[in-house]
């Protein structure tokens, strides 16, 4: 059994998406957080230690962070096709991309986004927003995904950063292209469907 424990509209979001694509059977346990206007709370259900979204439960295990979520579950249902398998030739750019989302695109957009993404220290240990863009860019130069030419997990973590916030990707007609491409696809739609509590 898969709980996802979600917040609407929050980073949990793009979990409902994955988990669409593939074609997993799983419950939804809405949950509230503290949002950054200062409205919600900590939920006490949600079995996270600090009370976040995006919380996996699979079978009694907890996963949490959603990179380490999305290669969890793309590893449980290799047969979805939406996450390299262990000894195929996207492996290693795969598990890179999902450290990268992490460790890099994360802490970079959030740093502009509270006005910290000049700061030459931040910079030095996480790469400036200039790289960042270029990074992303010269993935879309060598395939209509970041991964090449199948559409993956690492898809998800950074293309729904660009459809909350479309000025934290790169102001380019490639990313532009990207974007729609994801955004088409029917998973995401059937997601956001499901993204808010039924009344």
């Amino acid at each position: 059994m898969l709980t996802l424990y979600h917040a609407p509209q929050s980073r949990s979001s793009r979990i409902i998406w994955l988990l669409e694509e593939l074609g997993a059977s799983y419950d939804i346990a809405y949950c509230d957080i503290r949002r950054k206007d200062g409205a919600g709370a900590a939920d006490t259900r949600n079995p996270h230690p600090d009370r976040k979204v995006p919380t996996l439960v699979h079978d009694g295990a907890l996963i949490m962070e959603s990179s380490a979520i999305v290669l969890y579950l793309t590893d449980l249902f290799p047969d979805a096709g939406i996450g390299p398998v262990v000894g195929s030739p996207e492996r290693g750019p795969y598990l890179s991309w999902l450290a990268y989302c992490a460790g890099v695109i994360e802490p970079v957009v959030t740093f502009q986004f509270v006005g910290l993404g000049d700061n030459a220290d931040l910079q030095h240990t996480f790469r400036g927003r200039a790289e960042m863009d270029k990074r992303l860019l010269t993935a879309l130069e060598k395939g209509p995904y970041i991964v090449g030419d199948h559409f993956s997990g690492v898809d998800i973590l950074i293309s729904s950063l660009g459809f909350w916030a479309r000025h934290l990707l790169p102001d380019h007609p490639s990313m532009d292209a990207y974007l729609k491409r994801c955004q088409s696809r029917p998973a995401l739609q059937a997601a956001l469907a499901k993204d808010a509590a039924p009344a």
